[in-house]
């Protein structure tokens, strides 16, 4: 929007009137330390990479048992208000409750993992056991790199996922923003609904061996075919019905996503993993697997990323509102890694879901 001609005086009012503005909304106060989180910081430093799988150790479902301007000479042009998320990202402004307890009402114990599995959760059951707490942030569509028929990248560790956030400006999302997307503002325990359903999300796909000394082979000619044979991921967004009521995709199923834990675990520290792979386990919005080093590798772990929603004087002045701490230095022994990405559709790989 163009202005009229206006005086030099004036042109420096109106500049420093701009720098008050931008000075006072460009901070959201200080941050707190999470709910029920451990004192203890976030660790930068971790012990050496993974040389086996190991079994998934996962936190079970809740209530179940087993388990700057340039002013031209005439003019200064406006720029357009902008929302309080990127363009490639969903905002997403609720209430979250840190402990809560739902009713199973269908149950099926996994042998193979161990773990009891929910198929189907009571409607509009979730008691909240804490205090609610508000949650305003953003966070990514599509799995990274958040493009719609983009595939996510696998075998990246938390370390990974942190450093390739912050190249884009953002950062790894904490459980409760992931778990907050993911439930929507009615508390769904699927991103879908309350019963588990296969044709929705890219899950309960047939588990295939794989082989550790290939996945994890330093020879790409050796680990690539394997990564290859074993790969079930589908592209971002190539399920349309997988999506929370927030108009976030593929946030249970397709792969594991790395999250900030919001407290410290005995192997994991400040590591989880948040919505299964494509596999049959534990593809609900509550669960997550904190079995894991921060810097183990899998064939179906991948990230998203999230960000601080522009600041807001009304919602920064609300004492409910939950300010994330700051994320932990991406630092770790030995290089970083962009992980794998298949290039073409694998021969196990489910097929596209068709309208």
């Amino acid at each position: 929007m163009n202005l009229r001609q206006i005086s030099s005086s004036e042109r420096v009012r109106n500049l420093v009137a701009v720098a008050l503005f931008t000075v006072s909304g460009g901070c959201s106060g200080p941050t707190d330390v999470p709910v029920r989180a451990g004192k203890e910081p976030v660790p930068v430093l971790t012990r050496a990479l993974p040389t086996d799988a190991g079994a998934d150790v996962t936190i079970p479902d809740a209530g179940m048992s087993m388990d700057s301007g340039d002013a031209g000479e005439q003019s200064i042009a406006a720029e357009e208000p902008k929302g309080p998320c990127p363009d490639d990202m969903v905002y997403v402004d609720t209430t979250y409750c840190p402990e809560v307890e739902l009713n199973c009402i269908q149950k099926a114990y996994n042998k193979a993992n161990k773990i009891m599995i929910c198929k189907e959760f009571a409607k509009g059951e979730q008691r909240c056991v804490t205090d609610l707490r508000r949650q305003r942030f953003c966070i990514d569509r599509y799995e990274y790199p958040s493009r719609e028929g983009a595939h996510p990248p696998v075998m990246v560790d938390w370390f990974d996922a942190l450093a390739m956030c912050q190249e884009q400006g953002k950062r790894l999302c904490w459980e409760s923003e992931w778990v907050s997307a993911c439930e929507g503002p009615a508390k769904k325990p699927f991103p879908y609904g309350y019963k588990r359903d296969p044709a929705m999300c890219n899950i309960d796909n047939p588990w295939l061996q794989p082989t550790l000394e290939k996945i994890y082979s330093k020879d790409k000619t050796i680990q690539e075919p394997e990564l290859f044979r074993l790969d079930q991921s589908v592209s971002s967004g190539e399920r349309p019905e997988c999506k929370s009521d927030f108009g976030v995709y593929d946030l249970t199923g397709n792969v594991d996503e790395w999250v900030n834990a919001e407290k410290k675990y005995p192997k994991s520290k400040w590591a989880g993993l948040k919505g299964g792979a494509w596999g049959h386990v534990r593809n609900a919005c509550r669960p997550m697997t904190v079995s894991h080093e921060p810097e183990f590798t899998y064939y179906f772990v991948s990230f998203r990323c999230c960000a601080d929603a522009a600041p807001d004087a009304a919602a920064d002045s609300d004492p409910k509102l939950w300010r994330p701490p700051a994320q932990p230095d991406p630092k770790k022994k030995g290089p970083l890694s962009k992980g794998w990405t298949p290039q073409t559709r694998a021969p196990h790989q489910p097929g596209p879901v068709h309208p």
